[in-house]
């Protein structure tokens, strides 16, 4: 299946253009390039037979599948892979404990999905692919992963490489680009992404543009407390972040989408964040939440700011 046969926009051409461009990068010699894709080669023959991604545990293949030598490679390839930021996995019973549980983020965004069979959907910033696999048990025309960090590009590679999903398909691509996909999409899920973009009304225009006439946009984000429709623009760093600019309020992002001309804008769901939900594991080493937020006052961020709350919108064309 190829993913531009579902999708009737006036871009095309410049897609794959834009496509042979990304393919030169990934097949040349580059240190960075070439360093995954020989991780990739050295397990690309072997394939899943046991998939189970309703629970919370994405699962690829079971250790039995393999001989103990392949087994051994398969976690020297996966532990190359480090940092793991989306999860939890299981690939042929190596269990990888990611530094998000992205499942309970799956569970709350679940209740206000609409139905996903038969749907072509975009996941903006889909890293690893996680929140994809869990779709893919949905049965999905197509999901179509917009990923340009080649870390995780290859990592999604890999495991669909184990997996063999036909209708999951990334794209080592940035937000940017989506709107040549225009009048493409049923659905679209953003999640994690909006507070780092510095024109996020522009992004949101540019989503709209890829979306079909009816269709629903999920949007999860990093959030402040409070109720007026108001953004934090961090001096410097955010939660240690320096790619983060305009934190809003679930009330501002709310008043973002509907600017922008979308329809039905519902908050769904509001949390505090917590340590428990993103930690460092033995797959993802470097600083995580608890290094981010003041130890002295759980409330502030180690720059003084309102420590995050995590937000859920959903909103239709």
């Amino acid at each position: 299946m190829n993913s531009l046969d579902l999708m009737p926009n006036a871009h095309k051409e410049e897609i794959v253009k834009l496509r042979a461009k990304k393919e030169k990068l990934l097949a040349s010699d580059k240190k960075g390039v070439l360093v995954y894709r020989k991780l990739l080669e050295s397990v690309r023959h072997l394939r899943a037979g046991h998939l189970d991604f309703a629970g919370d545990v994405v699962q690829i293949g079971k250790a039995e599948e393999l001989e103990s030598g392949e087994l051994t490679r398969v976690e020297e390839v996966l532990r190359s892979l480090i940092p793991w930021r989306k999860g939890p996995f299981s690939i042929f019973g190596i269990d990888i404990d990611a530094e998000w549980r992205s499942n309970r983020k799956w569970r709350r965004a679940l209740p206000a999905l609409p139905d996903l069979e038969d749907k072509v959907i975009a996941d903006i910033g889909a890293s690893n692919g996680y929140y994809m696999f869990r779709m893919a048990q949905h049965n999905p025309a197509l999901v179509l992963g917009f990923e340009p960090y080649l870390h995780h590009y290859f990592t999604f590679r890999l495991l669909n490489g184990f997996a063999g999903i036909d209708n999951l398909q990334m794209e080592p691509l940035g937000v940017e680009q989506i709107s040549l996909f225009e009048n493409s999409f049923d659905i679209i899920f953003l999640m994690g992404i909006i507070y780092h973009r510095s024109s996020p009304v522009d992004m949101l225009r540019d989503i709209k543009k890829a979306m079909k006439p009816g269709a629903t946009l999920i949007v999860e984000s990093q959030a402040i407390p409070g109720k007026e429709p108001v953004a934090l623009f961090p001096e410097k760093r955010y939660a240690k972040v320096p790619g983060t600019y305009f934190v809003p309020t679930a009330t501002c992002l709310r008043n973002w989408l509907t600017r922008v001309g979308f329809q039905k804008v519902e908050i769904f769901f509001e949390h505090q964040m917590n340590r428990s939900e993103q930690r460092r594991t033995d797959w993802m080493t470097f600083e995580s939440y608890t290094d981010f937020i003041d130890p002295d006052n759980l409330k502030l961020t180690v720059e003084g700011y309102p420590a995050p709350i995590r937000v859920y919108l959903k909103a239709k064309v």
